[in-house]
C-alpha cells in the first residue's frame, strides 16, 4: 500500500513536470535572444515641426531582425517625461505577431502642449517573453510663422486707377507647409484676383505672387495668408496702406524741341517726347485738340513705348484759323493699362512770323534789311577812306 502511494505521487510529479515544461520552454535564452534582435527601424512625425497646440501623428516602425524566429509584442505606448507632448489616441494594447524579417508600425495621435524647443517622447513596447523595448526620438515645437513681404508697390495710388502689388511668401520653417492661399480684402477697392492659390512651400523656399488693386478710397488693404501645418490651419495677416498722391516712380513723358511751320494752310508741329520717369511709358500718342482740326498725313502720331531716359520724335498736322495757340495732347499707358493724358499749348503765331514767307510778291523782310545794313556799312567805310586820303 505504501509502495502504491509512493508510485502514484511519483507519477503525479512527472505529469506536473510534463505539463509545466512546455509553458517555460518559450522563455528560454533563445527566445530572449530573439527579442534582442527586434529594433525600431523608423520614426516619423507629421508634421515634422509642430506649432504649440498642433495635433499630429507619431509613427514607430518596429522590425524583427531574426531570420527564423517570430516574436509576439503587445502594449505599445508613447509618453513624454517633460509632459510637453500628450498622446491623445492610438494606445496599442493587443498582441501582435511579427514574423522573421518583417515590420510592424505603431501610430499614435499626439498634441503639442509645450512652447518652442526640442523634446524626446519615449516609445515603449512589451514582449510576451522578454523585457520591454524602449526608444526616444527628437521632435520639435517651432512657432515661427510664414513671412509675407511686399516686394514692390506704387509710391502712391490714384482713385479709380488699377495698380499692381508684388509680394513674396517665404517659409523659414524646417518643414514644408501645404495649401498656401493668399486672400486680399478691403473696403472701397476692387482686387484682381482676390484669392490666389499658391500650394506647397518647402522649408527655406519662397514663392512670388501679385495682385492688382483699384482703390476708390484711402481704406487699407488686408492681405491674409492661409496655410496648413500638417492638418492644422494657420494664418498670417499684413496691411497695405492706400494713400492717394503722385507716384514718384511713374513714367513721365515730356514734349520738347517743338517746331512749328505752315505749308499751304496746314500746320506741321514736330518735336521730341522724352520719358523723364522711372517706369516705361507704353503706347505714347501725340495729337492736336480743338480748335485745331487734325489733317492728313499725321492726324495722330504713335511714338510707341518709351523706357526711362528714352526719347522718340513725333509729327502732327492740323488746320487752325484765327488762333495763336492750339492744345496738343500727349497720352500714354502704364504697365497696368491705365491711360494718362497731359496737354501742352503750342503757339502757332510765333511759328508763322519766323518760318513763313510773304505772299505779296515783294522781297522778304529779313533779306532786305540785311542788304540795307551792308550798303550803309560800305558807304560809311568809303566816305571814311576818302576823308583820310584828303588829309
Amino acid at each position: 500500500m505504501q509502495k502504491t502511494r509512493i508510485l502514484l505521487c511519483s507519477l503525479l510529479i512527472l505529469l506536473l513536470a510534463a505539463g509545466i515544461g512546455p509553458a517555460y520552454a518559450y522563455s528560454t535564452p533563445e527566445s530572449i535572444a530573439a527579442a534582442g534582435k527586434v529594433y525600431v527601424d523608423n520614426v516619423s512625425y507629421d508634421p515634422n515641426a509642430f506649432f504649440s497646440g498642433d495635433i499630429g501623428t507619431a509613427s514607430y516602425t518596429v522590425k524583427n531582425g531574426n531570420t527564423d524566429l517570430g516574436v509576439v509584442v503587445n502594449h505599445a505606448t508613447l509618453s513624454d517625461p517633460s509632459q510637453k507632448f500628450s498622446m491623445i489616441g492610438g494606445d496599442h494594447q493587443s498582441s501582435a505577431q511579427i514574423g522573421p524579417g518583417q515590420s510592424h508600425t505603431f501610430t499614435f495621435t499626439v498634441r503639442a502642449d509645450g512652447s518652442d524647443g526640442f523634446y524626446y517622447p519615449v516609445f515603449s513596447l512589451s514582449f510576451r517573453d522578454a523585457d520591454n523595448l524602449f526608444a526616444r526620438e527628437m521632435v520639435r515645437i517651432d512657432n515661427t510663422p510664414l513671412l509675407l513681404t511686399i516686394k514692390d508697390k506704387p509710391d502712391a495710388f490714384t482713385a479709380g486707377k488699377k495698380k499692381t502689388v508684388y509680394l513674396e511668401v517665404a517659409n523659414p520653417r524646417v518643414n514644408a507647409v501645404e495649401n498656401v492661399i493668399l486672400e486680399v480684402s478691403g473696403q472701397g477697392a476692387e482686387f484682381t484676383p482676390s484669392r490666389i492659390y499658391i500650394g506647397s512651400i518647402g522649408p527655406g523656399k519662397t514663392a512670388l505672387v501679385n495682385f492688382s488693386v483699384t482703390p476708390n478710397s484711402e481704406a487699407p488693404v488686408l492681405m491674409t495668408l492661409h496655410y496648413d501645418n500638417g492638418n492644422n490651419p494657420h494664418e498670417v495677416t499684413k496691411e497695405l496702406p492706400i494713400v492717394f498722391g503722385i507716384d514718384k516712380k511713374a513714367a513721365e513723358p515730356v514734349m520738347s524741341n517743338v517746331q512749328v511751320k505752315n505749308t499751304g494752310g496746314t500746320w506741321h508741329v514736330t518735336g521730341d517726347v522724352n520719358n523723364a520717369g522711372l517706369e516705361t511709358a507704353n503706347t505714347v500718342i501725340v495729337t492736336s485738340l480743338p480748335p485745331a482740326v487734325p489733317e492728313d498725313p499725321y492726324k495722330v502720331y504713335v511714338v510707341g513705348a518709351l523706357k526711362p531716359d528714352d526719347f522718340g520724335s513725333f509729327e502732327i498736322t492740323f488746320a487752325a484759323d484765327g488762333v495763336e495757340s492750339v492744345p496738343v495732347k500727349l497720352s500714354y499707358k502704364d504697365a497696368d493699362g491705365n491711360v494718362y493724358d497731359t496737354i501742352q499749348d503750342v503757339r502757332i503765331s510765333t511759328g508763322l512770323s519766323l518760318t513763313t514767307t510773304s505772299d505779296s510778291g515783294g522781297f522778304p523782310v529779313m533779306p532786305v534789311a540785311a542788304a540795307i545794313v551792308i550798303v550803309l556799312v560800305f558807304v560809311g567805310g568809303w566816305a571814311y577812306y576818302l576823308r583820310r586820303n584828303r588829309k
